[in-house]
């Protein structure tokens, strides 16, 4: 049965997100950068909710009352990374546009890719570290000052359940250089949806997000460790079955 609703899952996702993707390149010329957002956020609504519905996976917050509370106050977000399912629901959660900090071969899924290609986000090549980094802090700058929130992910990619990965110091590099505080937040959503796995599982994705933590004045790796220690230790009580043992 959850492999029927995971097929099914994804073929509403790719039945949907065509002419959804049609009409933000086609809006794409006329309309503002933060309406094409929420456009596109609306697909993700759509495919959350279709989560929901068809593979029975549901989201629970907890930690709204830690997010800054002013239209243009700054935030980077430092989430842990499981799976897709946050890369689709943390834009239908938060209450500020979201820019995503992503390898630009993403540009080039079709659809998918060509929609977020209109979109005021961070597209960076990692062959060129130096300059990726640049035009992170330039173009995080600008976004923050708009008050849209910058999210990275510092793992750098997804990680199995129960296990860390390596925190990288670009997201505290960033808010070390713009002065923005650090959000880290938590996330289960491997216990429902596995790293790269097709089958998906119904049950319930916890998003715990923490208290923020000035920047200013702080060294980016002494940020990191702190944003790390928080995340693990909160996985742990989140999830305690995945980590028991380790």
């Amino acid at each position: 049965m959850n492999l029927i609703r995971s097929l099914v899952h994804l073929l509403f996702m790719g039945v949907t997100v065509v002419p959804w993707a049609l009409a933000v390149i086609i809006a794409s010329p006329f309309v503002s950068s933060t309406r094409l957002y929420w456009m596109c956020a609306g697909w993700l609504r759509v495919a959350v909710w279709g989560g929901r519905w068809i593979l029975g996976i549901r989201n629970h917050v907890i930690g709204y009352e830690n997010l800054p509370v002013g239209t243009r106050d700054p935030a980077v977000l430092l989430v842990k990374h499981q799976s897709t399912w946050e890369t689709f629901a943390m834009p239908t959660l938060m209450p500020h546009p979201l820019a995503y900090v992503f390898k630009k071969e993403l540009l080039y899924v079709p659809f998918f890719g060509w929609a977020m290609s209109r979109l005021d986000m961070i597209h960076i090549d990692r062959s060129k570290r130096a300059q990726a980094f640049n035009k992170v802090v330039q173009q995080g700058q600008r976004l923050l000052d708009q008050g849209t929130w910058v999210i990275m992910f510092p793992e750098g990619t997804r990680i199995p359940r129960g296990e860390q990965g390596t925190y990288k110091t670009g997201g505290t590099r960033l808010a070390v250089a713009t002065g923005a505080p650090v959000i880290p937040i938590a996330v289960t959503s491997a216990k429902c949806w596995p790293r790269k796995a097709l089958i998906k599982r119904p049950g319930v994705v916890d998003f715990s997000i923490g208290q923020p933590i000035p920047s200013q004045g702080r060294e980016a790796d002494e940020l990191m460790r702190e944003v790390e220690a928080w995340i693990e230790a909160e996985m742990r009580r989140l999830d305690p079955e995945a980590y028991a043992g380790r």
